[in-house]
């Protein structure tokens, strides 16, 4: 299973390298730009992908390791890994295509795999412990795929044509607004996890830049929705973390 995870973790970059260069079809900022919608981060958001990309390459050597071969916690959350990784690496090549119903399949079972993971390393207190690397990417690329999805929604109900271009503003509202409850209620499962919270503002704060300066209707709004859903999602970590350590002091 460990050979999985690092076959699966080295397919990511290798697919996203192949899809920028049209291997394919349309790269994903083509595609995207043939639905614009408001929930759409600031292009440089997604340089993201290249450190989630490589802390989860750096994470699947590490488990290769004599000492980590008969790691229950590794061991437990292999499976969910490899699954995750492989589907994120799928998503890629059914974007380029056009491919949105199964790209939402797909991205939410990806997130829905390495949200479990993330969950399993918090409670076993990785953040600070010997398994920082997988609590570290793991949480990073499921925080941002928390936001990520929520975009592929809204692009793909572009798609369909359920929703029409100029009239986007309330259901981007939604959606946005449901992707921060998410958000909220995994941070506060995992007691402040501020690797997975980081990797959301960084998406939410891009999302307000980008929507500030879009002509769109509905983009003003939308622009201060993500901005509000950032100062929440931060004021929720540094009152997590606050709590953690006074009750670690209390304890001792």
């Amino acid at each position: 299973m460990r050979i999985l995870v690092l076959l699966a973790a080295l397919a990511m970059p290798v697919v996203a390298f192949l899809s920028q260069r049209g291997v394919f079809g349309p790269d994903n900022g083509e595609v995207s730009a043939r639905y614009p919608t408001l929930l759409v981060a600031a292009g440089y958001a997604f340089s993201i992908w290249s450190l989630v990309f490589a802390l989860d390459l750096v994470r699947a050597l590490r488990q290769l390791r004599a000492r980590w071969r008969d790691d229950p916690l590794l061991a437990r959350i292999a499976p969910a890994t490899a699954a995750g990784f492989a589907l994120t690496a799928l998503w890629m090549p059914l974007f380029s295509q056009g491919l949105f119903a199964a790209c939402l399949l797909v991205i939410f079972a990806a997130l829905a795999c390495l949200l479990w993971v993330a969950v399993r390393l918090s409670d076993a207190g990785a953040h600070g412990g010997a398994h920082l690397w997988s609590w570290l990417g793991l949480s990073l690329h499921a925080g941002w795929l928390s936001l990520a999805a929520f975009l592929n929604l809204a692009q793909s109900a572009l798609a369909f044509g359920w929703i029409h271009p100029q009239a986007q503003s309330v259901s981007s509202l939604l959606l946005l607004a449901a992707a921060t409850a998410l958000l909220l209620w995994f941070n506060a499962r995992m007691r402040g996890n501020l690797a997975y919270a980081a990797a959301a503002l960084w998406g939410l704060v891009a999302m307000w830049v980008r929507q500030s300066g879009s002509t769109l209707p509905g983009s003003d709004p939308t622009a201060r929705m993500a901005l509000l859903a950032a100062a929440l999602l931060a004021a929720q970590s540094a009152w997590l973390r606050l709590r953690a350590r006074r009750l670690a002091a209390t304890a001792h």
